[in-house]
Formats: structure tokens, C-alpha cells, sequence
């Protein structure tokens, strides 16, 4: 039985895993993940986005990558994009939950979203910000995460594979175990 690991990747792992990631990214748009490509898409696509939009805010300090294996196969990444305005340093955005399809249905994305939220404590992020297509199964998974929903856009993004647009839901969690603002009301010197 092969052992599943959860590794924090630097700008260097990315570059020295960048066909892995690639072939990651491409298994998850050809099997239906709305990610922001649409088909066709081409490895080489998929290599340059990790090479020209993660590995610069990698680079510079600003994102967390996390990758899971098993064995020495990638079989999933998720990413906190920390690089936040003066006035939001408590929050983070969780971007590009990604598990192979080979994979799933195995309990990683639940794995990565646990290490993430730990990392996002380590950074002193107590907010956490997502958003995935609506009626995506991803939203189940958030939903048991205790991310709540509070919105939703419609005509948001095109499907990977036809001239559709679906929309997106907007959620939330709080790591905070206790909400101040909460139990202010509750005791009456809140407004």
C-alpha cells in the first residue's frame, strides 16, 4: 500500500516537478475541471501557467504551494495565495484544488485542505476565501470543510469543453474557533 504525503513545494521543487504539475493540471482540464483553461489544451499550456503565473508569487514569498504523493507520483496540489493589501493581512485566497483523476474519491483533497488551513494559521491567516462552479463536487467537499456559502455569480466561467458559462459560489471559513464578534452579541455589549 503506497504512502500518501503532503509536501510544502518552494519556487525550486516547482521548476524541478514543472512536467509532473503540467500533466496534473492537463489530466484535471480533460476531465471536466473548470481552472480557468478551456479545450484544447496542451501540456505545454498547462507547464506555462505553473511557470508564469505560480512560480513568480512563489518566487517572491506571497503563496503556498502544497503537493500530495503517492510514492513519487503527484497526485494533487492546492495553493494559498497570501498576497494581500495592507488592510486583509488576516486573509487568504485558496486557489487550484487539483486532484488527479487517477486519484480521487481517496481523501486527498481533504488532506491538502487540511494542510492548508494549517499553513494559513502558521501565517497568521484567520479568514480563508474560495470560490468553485456552482453544482461542482468540489462544493460538497467545502461545505464539510465548514466553508460557508455567500454567494453566487452567475455566468462566471466557460466550460472547459463547450460555449456554456456556469457560475460560481463564493465561500468562506474562519479559523477562528470562536467568533468575537458572536459571542459579543450573544452577552449583550455588542451593537
Amino acid at each position: 500500500m503506497s504512502a500518501l504525503t503532503i509536501t510544502l513545494f518552494s519556487a525550486d521543487d516547482l521548476e524541478r516537478h514543472l512536467p509532473e504539475l503540467g500533466a496534473l493540471l492537463h489530466a484535471c482540464v480533460h476531465d471536466g475541471a473548470s481552472v480557468g483553461f478551456v479545450l484544447p489544451c496542451c501540456v505545454e499550456e498547462c507547464e506555462a501557467f505553473w511557470r508564469g503565473k505560480v512560480l513568480p508569487t512563489l518566487r517572491n514569498g506571497r503563496l503556498v504551494l502544497l503537493v500530495a504523493r503517492e510514492d513519487d507520483a503527484i497526485a494533487g496540489t492546492v495553493q494559498l495565495d497570501y498576497d494581500t493589501m495592507p488592510n486583509q493581512r488576516h486573509r487568504a485566497d485558496v486557489r487550484k484544488l487539483l486532484v488527479h483523476p487517477a486519484w480521487r474519491r481517496q481523501g486527498i483533497a481533504r488532506a491538502l485542505m487540511t494542510e492548508l488551513e494549517c499553513q494559513a494559521l502558521r501565517l497568521q491567516r484567520s479568514l480563508l476565501t474560495l470560490d468553485t462552479r456552482t453544482g461542482d463536487h468540489a462544493e460538497p467537499l467545502y461545505i464539510a470543510l465548514g466553508y460557508q456559502a455567500v454567494g453566487m455569480i452567475p455566468g462566471y466561467a466557460r466550460e472547459p469543453d463547450e460555449e456554456r458559462f456556469d457560475a460560481t459560489t463564493i465561500m468562506y471559513k474562519s479559523l477562528h474557533s470562536r467568533h468575537p464578534e458572536r459571542e459579543a452579541r450573544k452577552d449583550g455589549s455588542g451593537r
